[in-house]
């Protein structure tokens, strides 16, 4: 208990004083909290073994995944809240349209690559594994965005609609992933079960979103029942971590098992929350406060996680450099695409893709799952996601910041001399 509590302080702090160290940069405080992690991980400082100093194995970075759990939940909730009704009559269109193209142009691009890979490198890239690698790319990282927006206090037309497109990529990302990946079982064993393929999916996203739906009711209940500010952020804490609890749970019917996504379990949650509730943003606003550790310390571990042994082989580095460069152009071709088709702003259409790059917590997700079913070739495939991150995450919050900068969205704290108002889209 004694080591826990020790490796967590320490991850706060190093955390922090990293931001401090590479201020003058002009780095988000996200890439700095994921350069901490990297320092403090099994591979840097943890490898010396000195007691007290990092973390000495990625078993024990593994043991604090509750945290990380309880932070995503956090994040897929303040997201939950961008899906305010009356906001999304001036975004919402765009943001499914943007949502759905974008992913659907990055899977594509990626398969398209990696197959033209498969035909040079053979069985050390089949096609299955092709077409998986595809549908993880999909997905963006919803926590890096956020933190971006809220350190700059970004706010204008690119950033309306990049956080509804954010929270709707990762729910498309889960419907193309489930697709993808039941293809590839299939191809690779004639024995998986097609009903089981099929319906899992689908049963998962429909019920993920009547579980947030019940307990976001729920909530805006029970927060009537308090007057004090504290409380009701308390319970909102709750709910949340309540929410990541049930999500975790597998049960068996029939011919297939019925599974939650916590990230879309807790978006729903927000999402009917901020709809019900009167007094949904002043609390949305405190629970941002008071779940900041939470935050800083999933980064700090997400970067304590990345395993420098991806770079040994070198047909893995190539092949996650082909898929960081197809997925990057997906992205941002999808985006410029899908926003001019939606009617966007040509600054909306030039800087929204750019936004999109960072890919963390839901791509592991996703590549752990592979691991655990594709044996050999499934550790490949999470070395070769691990890489993508490693340098998704450490260029994605900057690159995000220089786009929504540009964009006119954060404005440098010498020129910010009056309050901005929202801009429509």
């Amino acid at each position: 208990m004694t080591e826990i509590l020790v490796c967590l302080a320490e991850a706060l702090v190093a955390g922090l004083l990293m931001t401090r160290l590479v201020k003058r940069f002009h780095l988000p405080d996200v890439t700095s909290y994921l350069i901490a992690g990297v320092l403090l991980g099994p591979c840097l400082l943890g490898r010396l073994g000195v007691p007290g100093l990092g973390f000495h194995s990625f078993e024990q970075v593994g043991a604090m995944q509750p945290i990380c759990d309880v932070a995503l939940g956090f994040i897929a909730f303040a997201i939950g809240s961008e899906f305010r009704m009356d906001s999304l009559k001036t975004t919402g269109r765009a943001a499914v349209i943007v949502g759905t193209i974008q992913a659907l142009a990055a899977a594509l691009l990626v398969d398209i690559a990696l197959v033209g890979m498969h035909l040079i490198l053979g069985e050390k890239l089949p096609i299955p594994a092709a077409i998986t690698l595809g549908a993880i790319a999909t997905a963006t990282a919803p926590a890096a965005t956020l933190a971006v927006v809220r350190q700059y206090k970004a706010k204008g037309p690119t950033t309306s609609l990049l956080l509804p497109v954010v929270a709707l990529d990762d729910a498309v990302g889960l419907v193309v992933f489930a697709v993808s990946f039941g293809a590839a079982q299939a191809m690779m064993s004639s024995s998986a079960s097609i009903t089981a393929i099929a319906v899992e999916p689908l049963l998962e996203i429909v019920c993920s979103l009547i579980l947030g739906a019940a307990l976001g009711w729920l909530l805006t209940q029970l927060e009537d029942w308090f007057q004090s500010r504290r409380n009701r952020v308390a319970m909102i804490a709750g709910f949340v971590t309540m929410a990541v609890a049930l999500s975790s749970l597998e049960i068996p019917i029939g011919g297939v098992t019925l599974r939650f996504s916590s990230l879309l379990v807790c978006m729903m949650l927000g999402t009917v929350f901020c709809n019900l509730c009167p007094k949904s943003e002043d609390m949305m606003d405190r629970a941002d406060r008071w779940s900041a550790p939470f935050l800083i310390l999933f980064f700090v571990l997400s970067g304590a996680e990345l395993q420098f042994n991806v770079f040994t082989d070198f047909a893995v580095v190539g092949i996650g450099l082909v898929y960081i460069l197809a997925r990057s152009l997906g992205k941002y071709f999808g985006a410029r695409w899908s926003a001019k088709l939606a009617g966007c702003s040509p600054t909306v259409q030039k800087y929204l893709g750019i936004t999109l790059l960072p890919q963390a917590g839901v791509a592991l997700g996703m590549a752990s799952q592979v691991g655990a079913k594709m044996g050999e070739l499934g550790a490949t495939l999470r070395s070769i996601v691990l890489f993508g991150v490693l340098v998704y995450e450490l260029l994605g919050p900057t690159f995000t910041k220089i786009a929504l900068t540009r964009a006119g969205d954060i404005v440098p704290r010498e020129q910010d001399t009056s309050p901005r108002k929202e801009a429509t889209i």
